[in-house]
């Protein structure tokens, strides 16, 4: 599946009322009821407890002895949304807030002074994918169409996580209807990825993988019908889970694909994401694909977190999901690397071969056939959609030129041809029954394969290979844990999945969690650090000269370094020479102590003043933090440098 991004970023078309609003407990009438994105100003928790990074039973402990209450957890991540979805970094991660949010924590609090805590999410702050139906604000599925869009009561899986006792803070940013994989919209616009800003955070789950990673809540909701869950975990160094189809209700989620829509977790850590599933999952008599799952899963997915895991188990590599072009070469170091830390974590790693499963996979989604009509069922059950179809969307020009052709194309006359439906419906039979045959008779705990081998998406309109591989679970209906690889040198995270048999999520847990405690796999990423007093760190100003040296000239540099952006400003002088005996004024790195190649040019040839803006890189960034950057001034008298400045290290606070 090609995934193409051609445009910048404004966030200018979202329909919002103030923060304020949501931070005063100011009345909201219900036609406001979805708040705003854009804070008027960030509110700091007064608590002694830092939400960065934090995990859900940090959070409960932090709870449970009084280091902070739920109101202030509330505070504190609505404070980091403030300070690095509309500023900084701009992800773009959130669509609206609950604006009852700290009214339910503060009854929350007030229930457990009288009557403690009734489970790990007790009073926890969770943000949820926005097309998951919600009372108190409105469900968009991220398109234009559906912005005012009311729904009369919860989903199902939102109505369990209120049951127990979950804050639903609020909405995050999804691709249109679902309807792609880099989270693009006509509500919203671009959403961005925290560990390059620059870059698609995947989709449709873009926004609660964005938002997870980014510590705008303790973990998140997403959905997935073909890698939307999973694609999301794997550009934000996150887990996720695509269940077993039917462990999970679809009722109350607007739908893509009955037969491959499911919801599950997006979660820093497998602890919390194992959480998340047992508050979650289970049969909903509204949705009879979740009678499958009675009986078949266990008192409670956390007790099957073994931190010896991948001791004594069996897991087949899937060379076929694997790519082989250029781009895939940095990500598939980093697959082969995890792989030996799998087989020193006690895992016997093998390749395996699935004969004729990727004729299977081809043509196997039935998303083109189920979409159309259970749309138009969805929307005829919500009195307040603007829009009762597909059509109506597409003929009304409310959606994304992004996202256009390829609703055009599932409104068109292929939704209706029974023949192709049914050999795709037999074909992801025929890929189940394989896997399945294939896994017992190699006596195999999982399979693992690459989510994406490649980079995320550059904003700005590269074309990517993203979820080449997000069909084997999606067709199958088996379930797909995403699990963070690691790092490609240039800091882009690599995500791997596990699959297991039909109701096999404790075993991938297992495995999951074995795969943490070897390896720690989680980094925060660099755009969104821990705020400072309840702010974003501020920028740093810095001003540098050069050593004089027997020509007398010198160069003067001041730095503003922005560390949610990695840009830094320059602004450079050079005093005692003319602008024609100057020949360059740099910025460069030190290797080993002595002198590396040339960053960028600061004054170029010719000139003796400049200024600009540069984009810091990870290997920059790290230079910055270390100390190795230097500021040396070259001129004609002395052309093999008339002096040299060190830039000061900088790190971003640690408390």
């Amino acid at each position: 599946m090609m995934a193409k991004l051609v445009r910048t970023p404004t966030g200018a078309l979202r329909p919002f009322a103030v923060l304020a609003a949501v931070l005063s407990l100011a009345p909201v009438p219900p036609a406001q009821a979805a708040p705003a994105r854009r804070a008027h100003g960030p509110v700091a928790a007064k608590a002694s407890f830092d939400v960065f990074e934090a995990t859900i039973p940090q959070i409960q402990a932090a709870l449970a002895d009084g280091r902070v209450t739920s109101r202030q957890l509330v505070e504190a991540y609505l404070a980091r949304i403030a300070a690095y979805d509309q500023q900084g970094p701009r992800l773009n991660a959130v669509v609206r807030l609950n604006p009852h949010a700290l009214a339910e924590a503060d009854a929350l609090d007030r229930q457990r002074r009288l009557k403690g805590a009734r489970g790990p999410l007790y009073g926890v702050p969770i943000l949820v994918k926005d097309n998951y139906d919600t009372a108190e604000m409105a469900t968009s599925g991220g398109t234009l169409a559906l912005a005012t869009l009311r729904p009369a009561e919860d989903a199902f899986v939102i109505k369990k996580l209120r049951a127990a006792g979950a804050i639903i803070l609020g909405k995050t940013a999804m691709h249109e209807l679902a309807s792609g994989v880099t989270t693009v919209s006509s509500l919203t616009g671009v959403s961005r990825n925290p560990y390059d800003p620059a870059r698609s955070p995947g989709g449709s789950s873009g926004g609660t993988g964005a938002a997870t990673a980014a510590n705008f809540a303790a973990a998140g909701m997403g959905s997935d019908t073909c890698g939307s869950i999973r694609i999301p975990a794997a550009y934000q160094n996150l887990f996720g889970l695509r269940g077993t189809r039917g462990l999970s209700s679809r009722n109350g989620i607007i739908p893509l694909s009955s037969t491959q829509d499911i919801g599950g977790p997006l979660a820093r850590s497998v602890t919390d994401l194992a959480i998340l599933l047992d508050a979650t999952v289970g049969p909903d008599p509204a949705d009879a694909s979740t009678k499958a799952a009675a009986g078949r899963q266990p008192a409670s997915y956390r007790e099957a977190l073994d931190p010896n895991g991948l001791k004594g188990a069996r897991i087949g590599v899937l060379r076929e999901m694997f790519g082989s072009a250029p781009e895939d070469r940095e990500g598939l170091a980093v697959a082969e690397k995890a792989f030996a830390a799998m087989r020193a974590g006690g895992a016997e790693v093998v390749d395996v071969k699935l004969d004729g499963l990727s004729e299977l996979l081809k043509d196997s989604s039935v998303i083109t056939y189920e979409f159309k009509p259970e749309l138009a069922r969805y929307l005829a059950g919500q009195p307040t959609a603007a829009v009762k179809s597909l059509h109506e969307v597409v003929a009304l020009g409310l959606d994304d030129q992004e996202v256009d052709p390829r609703l055009r194309l599932r409104d068109g006359p292929a939704v209706a041809d029974a023949a192709a439906y049914a050999q795709a419906l037999a074909k992801q039979k025929a890929a189940h029954d394989l896997v399945v045959q294939v896994m017992a008779a190699q006596h195999l705990d999982a399979l693992v394969y690459p989510t994406s081998l490649r980079p995320p998406p550059l904003i700005d309109g590269d074309s990517a290979a993203g979820g080449a591989s997000c069909q084997l679970s999606a067709g199958t209906g088996l379930p797909a844990m995403a699990i963070p690889a690691g790092f490609t040198p240039g800091e882009q995270p690599v995500g791997l999945e596990l699959l297991g048999q039909d109701f096999a999520e404790p075993t991938l847990l297992r495995l999951a969690y074995g795969w943490e405690q070897t390896a720690h796999p989680r980094r925060a990423p660099f755009s969104t650090p821990r705020l400072v007093a309840g702010l974003a760190p501020p920028a740093a100003v810095w001003r540098v000269t050069t050593s004089q040296r027997a020509a007398g000239a010198v160069a003067e540099v001041r730095f503003r370094y922005d560390p949610t952006t990695a840009r830094l400003g320059y602004q450079g002088v050079v005093r005692g020479a003319k602008p024609a005996q100057v020949t360059a004024v740099t910025l460069q790195r030190t290797l080993n102590g002595g002198p590396g190649p040339v960053i960028a040019q600061l004054v170029p040839l010719g000139r003796a003043a400049a200024r600009g803006d540069l984009k810091l890189d990870a290997r920059e960034r790290a230079d910055l933090a270390d100390g190795r950057l230097v500021v040396r001034l070259y001129t004609e008298a002395q052309p093999l440098g008339a002096g040299e400045a060190k830039v000061p290290a900088y790190r971003p606070p640690s408390k």
